[in-house]
């Protein structure tokens, strides 16, 4: 009814499983995969990082981890259900993997869900989209591009960002704060100064 292919992710008996390819296995990636794989839909995840290909590995015998090749991942993209983009450079715009053409090999219906809108998108195809209008057709299949997806549940958003933040104010509290190698790698500014490469570069 909302215009999709139609398509059970997680199958039942007598139809196939459907078919969720996750690019990037970060913490939202790796969340995309961890749920798509309970639901029981076949999972393929892709990142460059080998111990995090062992953990995505390890969420069942329906997931499958690859290193993020361009022939695998083209092949992935082509036959996917819902692909979801997750791929992050800190400090840097995402970068395209998944181009015009590999969305257009995909069947009509499918869906994309780019999590890097924020930083500009992963699939050539990406444009930022509010929740008031969440999604558009492209090359034949339904995104969701929404930026600060987040937003959508601001309650549970602003408690897991407090709980995440909350050791780091404690710990800038204490002498000898500058030596913690993560708040110092998070430093941007000092005296006055743009010490971060990222923000320096984009300054510039």
């Amino acid at each position: 009814p909302q215009g999709g292919s139609g398509v059970l992710l997680g199958g039942l008996a007598g139809t196939p499983r459907g078919q969720v390819v996750v690019i990037g296995a970060g913490t939202a990636g790796g969340a995309a995969a961890a749920l798509a794989a309970q639901i029981g839909a076949d999972v393929t995840v892709f990142d460059r990082n080998p111990r995090v290909l062992h953990r995505m590995r390890a969420l069942g015998p329906n997931v499958t981890a690859l290193y993020a090749s361009r022939q695998d991942l083209e092949a992935a993209v082509g036959g996917a259900d819902l692909l979801v983009g997750a791929v992050l450079v800190a400090g840097r715009r995402a970068p395209r993997v998944v181009s015009r053409g590999m969305v257009a090999r995909m069947r009509e219906g499918s869906v994309i869900v780019d999590i890097s809108v924020d930083q500009g998108g992963c699939v050539e195809t990406t444009r930022p989209r509010t929740y008031e209008d969440p999604v558009y057709r492209e090359e034949g299949v339904l995104h969701f591009t929404v930026t600060n997806m987040p937003g959508a549940v601001p309650r549970s958003a602003t408690q897991v960002l407090s709980a995440n933040l909350i050791p780091y104010v404690l710990r800038l509290a204490e002498p000898g704060w500058e030596r913690d190698p993560a708040l110092a790698a998070g430093i941007n500014v000092r005296a006055g100064a743009y010490v971060h490469p990222a923000v320096a570069a984009e300054l510039e």
